[in-house]
């Protein structure tokens, strides 16, 4: 990547076809953009170097604010505050959070950081309808009708989520006690209740060393809008398959803008970093459970990278209230909200409650 001021320039997420003028759309899976309505392709050329890691304290201060920045062209949801850029070639804007119109007037130009590296779609939106209809077939306690419920194509997009990781060399001082169980033999009870039992008991010793090793890709998320939780289950990407940044993966997705600055992304990343020492330290000091009294941790040689991760979001309406699901665009794991009916729920706690009372009449009768 260049290290020159780039912020001057302008994000080309929309690229036509040479044969027909139509826009080309990367085609999940592949490193190829494809024209839907010629079939022209070409190729993502793939660099050979590695995903440039950008130092962080030159971040931090004002003098790197600019340099490895560009302009994008943005869209502002009013109605659950998510940051976003959709193509203009997109026949009905739609927020992909809420499904709120967007009004293509209403887009103004900002400045990122420029993507250090991408996790490319792997599934495309048939599969990912595919695996929501194999979800909603197999919800138990669902409503029989529910496989008739409103699902829109056009509000099922592809989205490319900001993340912050960070990389650091970390090396801790630490003081406190390593604990090592042992056993006695005590009698308990009286009488027939008269009883040897084992109890445990923890033998402390004192512990102090220090610790050191490198911190990989601690991620962070980096936005906070009501509308852009993307739920924990659906959050486990395979870092492995990062490539680094191209505009060309971006086309035909909707790509959300950063809210969460990177000062305030390093914080989170710092206290990750604590848990990581303290793990290392537990390791270190051995035994059966350990205390750490205290910690002097230091981290040198930070670096970071805003990536781009992919997922699928949409919803559906169900006797009239919408429900929200999140489909992760590289492992097709999902997640969603749904309906349950009172009915099922009711009628199976109904049967429940008189096979109970039959079993103790049978009991009664028999005895």
């Amino acid at each position: 990547m260049n290290s020159t001021n780039t912020s001057s320039q302008t994000s080309e997420r929309k690229k036509s076809c040479v044969n027909c003028g139509a826009e080309l759309t990367y085609e999940p899976g592949t490193d190829l953009i494809t024209c839907d309505y010629c079939g022209h392709q070409e190729t993502i050329e793939q660099s050979e170097q590695l995903f440039q890691e950008l130092e962080l304290h030159k971040y931090l201060q004002e003098m790197g604010a600019q340099s490895h920045s560009m302009e994008i062209s943005m869209l502002h949801c009013k109605n659950c505050g998510a940051n976003q850029h959709i193509e203009e070639s997109y026949k009905s804007l739609h927020c992909v959070y809420c499904t709120m119109p967007l009004i293509i007037e209403d887009s103004y130009q900002e400045d990122w950081i420029v993507p250090g590296a991408v996790l490319p779609f792997k599934l495309d939106q048939k599969k990912a309808h595919q695996i929501f209809k194999k979800w909603v077939d197999g919800l138990w306690w669902a409503p029989n009708n529910l496989q008739r419920a409103t699902i829109n194509p056009e509000f099922t997009k592809g989205l490319y989520v900001p993340y912050w990781t960070f990389d650091a060399q970390l090396i801790a001082d630490y003081e406190g006690q390593r604990g090592d169980y042992y056993y006695v033999t005590k009698t308990v009870g009286s009488g027939k209740n008269k009883r040897t039992v084992q109890e445990r008991r923890t033998s402390w010793s004192p512990a102090a060393g220090t610790i050191n090793g490198f911190v990989d890709d601690t991620l962070v998320k980096a936005t906070k809008q009501r509308g852009s939780q993307i739920p924990r289950e659906v959050s486990n990407w395979n870092l492995d398959g990062l490539k680094n940044f191209d505009t060309k993966y971006l086309a035909g997705y909707v790509t959300e803008k950063y809210t969460i600055p990177l000062r305030d992304g390093h914080l989170v990343a710092n206290k990750e970093a604590e848990k990581i020492a303290q793990n290392w330290i537990r390791r270190d000091i051995g035994g059966d459970t350990q205390r750490i009294s205290d910690m002097d941790m230091r981290l040198s040689e930070e670096t970071f990278k805003h990536i781009l991760l992919p997922v699928y979001i949409s919803s559906y309406n169900f006797n009239g209230t919408k429900y929200n699901f999140f489909v992760n665009g590289q492992t097709g794991a999902i997640y969603g909200k749904r309906p349950y009916s009172f009915w099922k729920i009711f009628l199976a706690i109904l049967a429940v409650i008189i096979i109970i009372v039959l079993i103790t009449l049978v009991a009664q009768y028999s005895g």
